[in-house]
């Protein structure tokens, strides 16, 4: 498992989000998917990297939990597929989606669906 970041504890400190407990645990069950994930500070949140591409950003201006999973900053044209298996994506864009959590006990019951939906993401 990839050490979390001292700049995103910083964040996570001072964070008043609802059900901050839920974002730190899925912080580390991100983290725990593959030793090249990486995280710091992207949009006022905890944001994960791998190969230098951030490709997982927690939406912390939502009521719920939010992960928003891209391809990078700016959405791309480029063709994309990926299939969700587990039903938890919301498509925003053709590249883009929004998994949501209701708090950490649905987070907690997502958790492996949710590892295997990032490790598949990472290799798209």
């Amino acid at each position: 498992m990839t050490s979390p970041n001292d700049e995103v504890d910083a964040l996570m400190a001072g964070a008043d989000h609802p059900h901050k407990d839920a974002v730190e645990h899925l912080r580390a069950v991100i983290l725990a998917v593959d030793p090249g994930i990486t995280e710091h500070v992207k949009w006022n949140a905890p944001s994960f990297v791998h190969g230098g591409v951030d490709r997982v950003t927690f939406n912390l201006k939502a009521k719920d939990v939010q992960l928003v999973f891209h391809r990078g900053a700016a959405v791309r044209k480029d063709a994309f597929e990926f299939a969700d298996d587990t039903g938890l994506m919301r498509w925003r864009s053709n590249d883009r989606a929004v998994v949501a959590f209701k708090d950490l006990a649905d987070a907690r019951a997502n958790e492996q669906a949710l590892s295997g939906l990032v490790k598949r993401w990472i290799a798209a």
